[in-house]
């Protein structure tokens, strides 16, 4: 399998970070292993609240940045990125974000959506369609939620009077 690079990085450089980049996910996702359930860093990070998730985050943050860097495509940087959030947010959540990220597993999702782009050429391209998307939800959402509040303070004035 040859890594193709569209970046002026060396190949040499390219594969040793890679390398370094699986390595480093393994760490936090998959490192420790107890019967057929494996699990890392970034779980038992989250034993430790707040500290854990910014700690789990920026080590994940870095790894999406240092493969951007390496000249990744946008697509996939973006998806790399939605990845370390998704398993921000997971983590984030009281009780459930310590069992969440015993199964939501963003580094290893990342290196697989690397192996793609490198290895199959998938995730080539621009990120306008997802980061388009998003908004859209985004905007959605906001509109519902502030619908919902009109009719809830509607809803209390009408029974308040």
């Amino acid at each position: 399998m040859q890594i193709t690079n569209n970046s002026l990085v060396p190949q040499e450089k390219l594969k040793s970070d890679f390398v370094r980049i699986e390595q480093a996910s393994r760490l936090m996702d998959s490192q420790f292993k107890i019967g057929n359930f494996s699990f890392g860093l970034d779980p038992l990070l989250n034993f430790f609240p707040i500290v854990g998730q910014i700690v789990g985050f920026g080590i994940s943050f870095l790894l999406v940045l240092v493969m951007f860097r390496h000249g990744v495509s946008s697509k996939a940087a973006v998806k790399m990125g939605l990845n370390v959030l998704t398993d921000l947010c997971i983590s984030s959540i009281p009780i459930i974000g310590l069992g969440g990220d015993f199964f939501f597993k963003a580094n290893k999702r990342n290196v697989a959506l690397l192996k793609a782009h490198y290895f199959e050429g998938k995730n080539q391209g621009s990120a306008k369609g997802i980061l388009l998307t998003i908004a859209a939800i985004i905007i959605v959402v906001s509109l519902l939620i502030i619908y919902s509040f009109w009719l809830l303070t509607v809803w209390f004035f009408e029974w308040l009077f």
